[in-house]
C-alpha cells in the first residue's frame, strides 16, 4: 500500500489451497485513514473471491484492531462502511478464516 495526496493503491491476491497464485487485484482509493484503507482492501478481495467462484476464503491482514472488529462481531455497527460491507459479505454462503 502506498499513500499519497489522499490516495492510496491497495492490492491483494488470491491463493489456492497449496499456496499458488491464483489471480490478483490492484486499485487507487481515496480513502482517509489506514483502518478504511486496509479494510477497503479486504473487501475487494471478498468480492473479487465472490465473483470468480471461491467459496473458502482465508483473509491475511496485519491490522489486528481490524480483524478483532470482524472476528468479534462489531463489524454489524461500525461507523466505517468498508467495514460494514465485510460484515455483510462474511455473512453470505462464504465460508471466511481471519
Amino acid at each position: 500500500m502506498s499513500t499519497s495526496k489522499q490516495r492510496a493503491t491497495i492490492g491483494g491476491a488470491l491463493r489456492g489451497p497449496s499456496g499458488g497464485w491464483l489471480v490478483g487485484f490492484e486499485m487507487v482509493t481515496s480513502m482517509a485513514s489506514i483502518f478504511q484503507i486496509e479494510a477497503q482492501a479486504i473487501l475487494e478481495g471478498l468480492k473479487l473471491a465472490w465473483m470468480r467462484s471461491f467459496r473458502q476464503v482465508e483473509v491475511e491482514s496485519n491490522n489486528a484492531l481490524l480483524i478483532d472488529t470482524i472476528r468479534n462481531n462489531f463489524a454489524a455497527n461500525n461507523n466505517t462502511i468498508e467495514v460494514r460491507l465485510i460484515h455483510e459479505w462474511y455473512n453470505r454462503d462464504l465460508q471466511v478464516k481471519l
